[in-house]
């Protein structure tokens, strides 16, 4: 298969299917396109998740980026076959007794995710949720913990172990999903408090802000400070997380199919109003609703190029790594954290 020549656009897409068809070969091959972010529904073996991966790198160049959710717990997108992570809330909660043990399955969380999302072709998990865990039904056990201070320390040991592996990093969801109790993929959600009150929600953005290659922002509205969901405003993303914190690496939207999305209009209009206040990359995970957008050549869209900069690194291949007795006590040592949670 010849490899066609076409710029980088700004969309991270939703695709069907666990092979590619002339349909989906069609929507990533679209200038607007960037990227792919691959689901449960994407997945059915190693084997196949290569296969995959290794077609969606040979269409085009510079070739797509491609991207996963593999948080661990309940967000762990390909199962059979991998390492079986716990969530990060329980990392939170091992800190409480055993703040030293905590940072050491931090770091090994990372790394055994980072390293067999790599090995298997996959450049990027959008990874690690630095919301607050204070009961959100969208963030639930996804957090580490209700206090930023232990984000922030246990959110640099996964960082660490991200990028030993060799995959560049995203925390999410700025400015603070954690605070509300509403989940924004079934509607609009507003957090009232002024921006005083979320210190504590930004605070572990701020301290990690220069270990993360790219933030990813909550579709949350903050009414006291700007009437737009935060994806949406240029107020958080270039005021805020750009100006005030200093943040140099890439603003990526969450998924722009989401209810809580629906204040800044249709698909199309969503992913203007998100480039436009500052997002360098979107992501549009509903197939059909990316087919239907495509199709509209009025479509405007800057410049992805700079997805290029998450593309993964792997250390070694996965089976060198495999032989390397630390990596095989440690995805023991996460299987025995997931059997005492009672979430293997």
């Amino acid at each position: 298969m010849s490899t066609e020549e076409i710029p980088l656009g700004p969309l991270v897409v939703g695709i069907d299917g666990l092979e590619l068809n002339d349909e989906n070969r069609a929507v990533l091959m679209h200038p607007a396109v960037g990227g792919v972010i691959l689901f449960s529904r994407n997945y059915q073996s190693p084997g196949q998740l290569r296969a995959l991966t290794a077609e969606i790198r040979s269409l085009r160049s510079p070739r797509l980026l491609i991207a996963v959710d593999q948080e661990g717990g309940r967000v762990q997108r390909f199962r059979a076959g991998f390492t079986p992570l716990p969530p990060p809330a329980v990392l939170g909660r091992w800190h409480e007794r055993q703040p030293d043990r905590a940072r050491d399955l931090a770091y090994r969380h990372g790394r055994v995710m980072a390293a067999e999302v790599l090995g298997h072709g996959v450049d990027i998990s959008f990874a690690p949720v630095l919301d607050l865990g204070r009961g959100n039904a969208a963030i639930g056990d996804r957090a580490f913990s209700p206090d930023p201070d232990v984000i922030a320390d246990l959110g640099a040991w996964y960082l660490a172990g991200m990028k030993d592996a060799g995959m560049r990093t995203c925390g999410k969801h700025f400015p603070g999903h954690g605070s509300v109790a509403a989940d924004t993929h079934h509607g609009v959600v507003t957090d009232d408090r002024e921006i005083e009150a979320m210190a504590p929600d930004l605070s572990a953005f701020r301290q990690l802000s220069e270990r993360l290659d790219s933030i990813m922002m909550a579709h949350v509205r903050y009414p006291s400070v700007d009437d737009s969901p935060a994806g949406f405003s240029s107020f958080w993303i270039n005021d805020v997380l750009k100006r005030q914190i200093g943040f140099e690496g890439l603003v990526i939207s969450d998924d722009l199919d989401m209810a809580g999305a629906a204040a800044a209009g249709a698909l199309g209009e969503r992913i203007s109003a998100a480039l436009e206040a500052g997002c360098d990359a979107v992501l549009a995970c509903c197939p059909q609703a990316v087919r239907e957008l495509l199709e509209d050549s009025t479509l405007a869209y800057k410049s992805g190029a700079g997805l290029q900069a998450l593309y993964g690194r792997p250390l070694a291949s996965l089976e060198e790594q495999a032989q390397v007795p630390e990596l095989q006590a440690w995805r023991k040592s996460l299987k025995a954290l997931c059997r005492q949670a009672g979430t293997a």
